[in-house]
């Protein structure tokens, strides 16, 4: 019998860059920024800085973004991912549950300044990689993520070892050995979201399916049947009848998922299962002509699955305030927006934001309510004693099909990138990235991605 790993890998070997469709390559494009833009960013949190310094005896060929260091490709590869995802900005999209470029790409981009990959193999591992762990996510969600696990780094080191291995060329064989160790490499649980070990399941995930795919590359084996055995991924971490194996085969580039559903860009530095209250409240406050001082108290409805893991009224520090609903869901009707700042160490527990904290009440919609996974219902109480609600299915950008526009896009790339890297090398850099499918490596981008001229 064909085992999951077989037909995946078959698929991967098989895939051309013909093969991706206007559209994907655009959306590739996207979260290529996108995650460049918030790792850029991320490379000065606590959280990389640390994981930089304690690699710093590496040296290596691979950029480590926002720096003008070099590490080997692994090193620059974990940190990196923990850069990308630091912030808690980077990328979603609907079947992983998670963050699906920010596992990827450190590890493609690593491996391909080592290999001198072209733009265009750059642009197909990535395309891969994203099918990869969407198609899985299929078959395991939501019961893996509510079992514990944090879906964007256990799904998310196929994703990279898929990648990788596309982008060094191995054949089918290799890629499936690439693929079964992948599934003894996976880990992140989700007690450890809100500290630093959050992002460091990203980093983890991007350097270990690298390494999967470089000891594949060199004869390194693994059990074809390591996602169907009794005590293979599947069963050990979804558990016996809690996982679909025909939704994670049934489909293959019928678009590709990159494509469709597609990514979803955050317009926020917080959780996604925060961004419909944090878009909500600032639709509210505009078109009724709100401000700050007129709203006494606050009523958020979301989903019992996305509030199991936000209702953080009391957070212990600023990682663990990007999951909290009352905080952000404060900032945006405080400030008129959730902006990086605000999660900065000087800033995250400013004065009066604790006291309209506790004005908001937070609950889960009733079980029979059918409102959509992503939706959000929001009741302002002002201080006149009128109320104002609200309703939204999806925050902006986040509907599959319906990408955030390219101008908010660029917002949030320049935002993110500009304090580090000055608005001429930001510029050049977004550019870069629109071009990279024209690119005969990846030193054009690689260069840019220092903060200093190289």
């Amino acid at each position: 019998m064909t085992t999951i790993v077989e037909i995946l890998a078959a698929r991967i070997a098989q895939s051309r860059y013909e093969q991706i469709s206007g559209s994907a390559l655009l959306q590739a494009k996207m979260g290529l920024l996108d995650t460049l833009g918030v790792g850029i960013a991320g490379s000065r949190e606590p959280a990389a800085v640390i994981a930089g310094r304690v690699l710093s005896g590496c040296t290596g060929p691979a950029t480590v973004w926002g720096t003008g260091r070099r590490l080997p490709p692994l090193e620059a590869a974990y940190v990196n991912g923990i850069a990308a995802n630091v912030l808690d900005f980077d990328d979603c999209t609907d079947n992983l549950g998670g963050h699906p470029s920010s596992p990827v790409l450190p590890a493609v981009l690593a491996l391909a300044q080592q290999y001198g990959a072209s733009g265009r193999q750059i642009l197909l591992a990535y395309v891969v990689g994203f099918e990869v762990e969407t198609q899985l996510g299929r078959g395991v969600n939501f019961h893996h993520y509510e079992k514990g696990w944090h879906a964007t780094s256990t799904l998310g080191v196929f994703a990279a070892g898929a990648a990788c291995a596309k982008l060094l060329d191995l054949d089918g064989p290799r890629i499936a050995h690439t693929l079964s160790l992948c599934a003894s490499l996976a880990s992140g649980i989700k007690a450890n979201l809100g500290a630093m070990a959050k992002p460091m399941h990203i980093g983890q995930s991007a350097r270990n399916g690298l390494l999967a795919a470089l000891l594949a590359k060199d004869g390194f084996s693994g059990q074809p049947d390591a996602f169907e055995h009794p005590h293979g991924f599947l069963n050990v971490y979804n558990g016996p009848g809690n996982y679909d194996i025909a939704r994670i085969v049934e489909k293959w580039g019928t678009p590709w998922d990159i494509e469709f559903p597609g990514i979803a860009i955050k317009q926020y530095p917080c959780c996604l299962s925060t961004q419909s209250v944090v878009d909500l409240a600032l639709q509210l406050m505009s078109r009724q002509g709100i401000d700050a001082a007129q709203v006494h108290s606050v009523e958020a409805r979301i989903s019992a699955r996305r509030l199991a893991h936000t209702d953080r009224p009391r957070p212990e520090g600023p990682l663990e305030a990007k999951l909290s609903i009352q905080y952000v869901l404060a900032r945006a009707i405080l400030d008129g927006g959730v902006r990086l700042e605000h999660f900065s160490e000087g800033n995250w527990r400013e004065d009066g934001i604790a006291g309209f904290m506790a004005r908001i009440d937070v609950a889960a919609f009733p079980e029979d309510a059918g409102e959509p996974d992503m939706g959000a219902h929001l009741t302002l109480k002002l201080e006149d004693g009128k109320t104002v609600s609200g309703r939204i299915d999806r925050p902006d950008g986040h509907t599959p099909g319906v990408p955030l526009n390219a101008e908010k896009l660029k917002q949030k790339f320049n935002h993110c990138v500009n304090g580090i890297l000055g608005e001429r090398r930001t510029e050049h850099l977004f550019e870069a990235v629109q071009a990279i499918d024209t690119a005969s490596d990846a030193d054009a981008i690689a260069a840019l991605l220092s903060d200093r001229a190289t």
